[in-house]
């Protein structure tokens, strides 16, 4: 099943990143510059530290290497 929406957007990020010869230190550059020129206030706030049970259950989940 197909979004449009979905499609648009990732249409967008493979042109954006293709703009930048997919280097991510460049993407990111060009990301923090589109935000400090938008005028909207950036909040920042501290990273939310996960109790054991929710460590417990991350560890277990698979992981995929894009295989």
């Amino acid at each position: 099943m197909n979004d449009p929406l979905i499609d648009t957007i990732h249409r967008f990020r493979e042109q954006h990143a293709a703009r930048f010869n997919f280097s991510m230190s460049a993407i990111c550059r060009d990301l923090r510059e589109r935000q400090s020129r938008s005028g909207h206030e950036v909040v920042s706030r501290e990273p939310k530290q996960l109790v054991d049970a929710e460590i417990e259950r991350s560890d277990a989940l698979p992981v995929n290497h894009g295989q």
